[in-house]
């Protein structure tokens, strides 16, 4: 069975637009996928739909068999993290640890399995020396890290990424590629950065107003002209 199954998904806003109109499609256990195009397409809409944190105007999502509904939702965070594309958005601890550690304590953990995931977390990205540093003293690129930490110590069986290299010089892109490469988790990559997901992802899903364009392999999508045409990318 999918690890993700979403079924004519729609959404509208209080103001009329509507965001997404019947999306259905399926993640895999091992599937990184990207999700592009142009601005308004609903990305953003889509992942927030996802993670429960806006609920769908129509439609159905399951993960891992459990239905997206306001009762389930402690359980369904807990199989989905979510790295936002400003990562101010999710550091606001003294620390770096506290921040990686945040979920952790919510979650009632015991302090030695705290410490002992939050540094394994922090040694998977390679950013040890930054624990004890605020966020406020980090460069874009280590927060963006630290973010991706602070999803990862939760072992989540999927990962949303919206516009993960939106704040990363070339360097640090590369590090990130590699990071995503080394993941267990299923990954959901909103994006407007084609290189990125023509370098890690197995399928590509394409959005244009709210409407699924194409679910497919990088190499057909990116090959139709017609359909880059369509979908502004």
């Amino acid at each position: 069975m999918a690890l993700l199954i979403a079924e004519n998904l729609c959404y509208t806003y209080p103001n009329g637009l509507r965001a997404l109109d019947g999306v259905s499609f399926s993640i895999e256990k091992t599937d990184c996928i990207g999700l592009v195009g142009g601005n308004g397409a609903g990305k953003s809409t889509l992942l927030f739909v996802l993670c429960g944190l806006i609920v769908p105007t129509s439609g159905t999502v399951t993960i891992d068999g459990v239905p997206l509904k306001k009762e389930n939702l402690a359980l369904i965070r807990s199989m989905i993290g979510m790295v936002f594309q400003n990562p101010d958005d999710q550091l606001f601890m003294p620390t770096i640890y506290d921040d990686v550690a945040f979920g952790l304590q919510n979650r009632g953990y015991a302090p030695e399995v705290i410490d002992q995931k939050v540094c394994q977390a922090l040694r998977h990205l390679n950013i040890e020396h930054l624990a004890d540093r605020p966020p406020y003293r980090l460069s874009g690129g280590e927060k963006r890290s630290a973010a991706i930490a602070t999803v990862l110590s939760m072992d989540p069986h999927l990962i949303l990424f919206d516009e993960p290299t939106a704040f990363l010089d070339p360097r640090n892109k590369r590090n990130f590629i590699h990071l995503l490469r080394s993941m267990v988790a299923a990954r959901l990559i909103a994006t407007h950065d084609i290189d990125l997901v023509s370098r890690t992802c197995n399928r590509i899903l394409v959005l244009k107003n709210g409407i699924l364009l194409a679910d497919d392999a990088p190499a057909s999508v990116f090959s139709n002209e017609r359909l880059m045409e369509q979908a502004e990318l």
